[in-house]
């Protein structure tokens, strides 16, 4: 893509969040639910401050997001959940896998988020890219949901649950969940990860939150390393994997550490002679090609609020790989200074790259149509000047971590 000075970039955010209000997702619920659902909303007390204060209607007021993304510079976003859904102890992303008495309700519980967010996505017709979700403990109602959806017109993909340690899960690298990946190959539906919906619980002591801070992207990260030891991207070449809202400098090192171990195991496994030989067997076989290439050929980031400190690691990432996000309406988020923000990252990126990290790679990777976003682009967006301009001290009311001094590239 060719851009000049005067030129405004075509924004698209690969990481908001929405969510019905708790009651509205009433008449999306399967009428056999709807006294249940009455007597559990009658005295469920919500957790969540956000989602009870003035402006938690930005998780469902159609017009007010438009209006705020746009003042915000962004034409166009991939929709994460964020409220409580029916039968839901917190917000879904996070919440703990069903056991199995509580499967069925959760389950009418997220079928009606799905069904709240076609609608909600059909009221900004091509501008939202709705993340419907699944629960893995009934594999073949994840894929009646998944050709579900695609009918439906929610082109944001699959959010794909974790399976942290204790949930009675099967592990992600387990063939279990091939139908999943099947069908998400068959019918183009990006398989997204978002960070926090991996990790164990912890409980609610000052260490275990200083605890989960610091691990939360870890059990986020290990869905790449399951997925491709497990060979879901050799038997299924076409399936596409977004790491969302984990940062992105990590990648290279993992990468690297991933390749290393690939390496190593594959060649232990032809000295039989050897105690490393055993954990290598079969894997040349069953996982196909090495980590990196997997990457290169299968894996994006949604790489909200790229930080400056990512942003020299572009090339080894890949720059057709990055999706910014501005986690709208999140506090952690850009709004309302994401042109402060993208200033205070790229201000010396070039353009080309630069628009496609904002936008172009989003609408390759979701299906938007340029030719729907640019001409609003052209009025909202924000100019290549602009965002070339550097930004020499971040909003002072900023609650962003992008504008964090003194950050530094992540372990994982």
């Amino acid at each position: 893509m060719s851009v000049t000075g005067a030129d405004r970039y075509t924004v698209i955010s690969a990481d908001c969040h929405a969510g019905a209000d708790l009651l509205d997702y009433r008449p999306y619920l399967e009428k056999r639910y709807h006294d249940e659902f009455d007597g559990w909303a009658a005295t469920y007390v919500n957790p969540y401050e956000d989602l009870v204060a003035d402006t938690a209607d930005k998780n469902w007021n159609s017009e007010r997001r438009i209006a705020e993304l746009e003042q915000d510079g962004i034409v166009a976003e991939v929709v994460f959940p964020n409220t409580v859904p029916p039968f839901f102890p917190s917000g879904s992303l996070m919440a703990p896998a069903p056991t199995a008495e509580e499967f069925e309700r959760r389950w009418a519980g997220l079928r009606a988020h799905n069904r709240w967010l076609a609608d909600f996505c059909a009221a900004a017709p091509g501008r939202r890219a709705g993340v419907f979700q699944i629960l893995l403990n009934d594999v073949q109602e994840a894929v009646q949901e998944i050709r579900w959806a695609v009918e439906a017109g929610l082109r944001g993909g699959l959010l794909l649950p974790g399976t942290p340690p204790g949930s009675g899960l099967p592990e992600l690298y387990s063939s279990t969940y091939d139908p999943i990946w099947a069908v998400c190959a068959e019918l183009g539906v990006p398989v997204n990860h978002h960070a926090g919906s991996a990790a164990p619980p912890l409980g609610d002591e000052p260490a275990a939150r200083a605890v989960f801070m610091v691990e939360t992207t870890w059990f986020s990260h290990r869905a790449l390393w399951h997925l491709i030891f497990g060979g879901a991207f050799r038997r299924h070449p076409d399936l596409k994997l977004v790491l969302t809202e984990q940062g992105s400098g990590w990648i290279p090192g993992v990468l690297d550490m991933l390749d290393y171990y690939h390496g190593r195991l594959v060649a232990a496994a032809s000295k039989a002679a050897t105690a490393e030989s055993r954990f290598g067997a079969g894997l040349a076989a069953s996982m196909g090609k090495g980590p990196s290439e997997v990457w290169r050929d299968n894996c994006f980031v949604g790489a909200s609020f790229m930080r400056p400190h990512e942003v020299p690691l572009r090339d080894r990432i890949g720059i057709e790989k990055i999706m910014w996000g501005s986690d709208y309406p999140h506090d952690e988020g850009t709004y309302p200074y994401s042109r402060e923000g993208l200033r205070f990252a790229y201000a010396r990126v070039p353009s080309d790259e630069v628009a496609a990290m904002l936008g172009g790679n989003a609408a390759r990777v979701y299906g938007f149509d340029l030719d729907l976003l640019d001409p609003i682009a052209a009025k909202v967006g924000p100019t290549v000047t602009e965002i070339a301009e550097p930004l020499e001290e971040p909003p002072a009311d900023a609650t962003s971590p992008v504008f964090a001094r003194g950050a530094s590239v992540r372990v994982w």
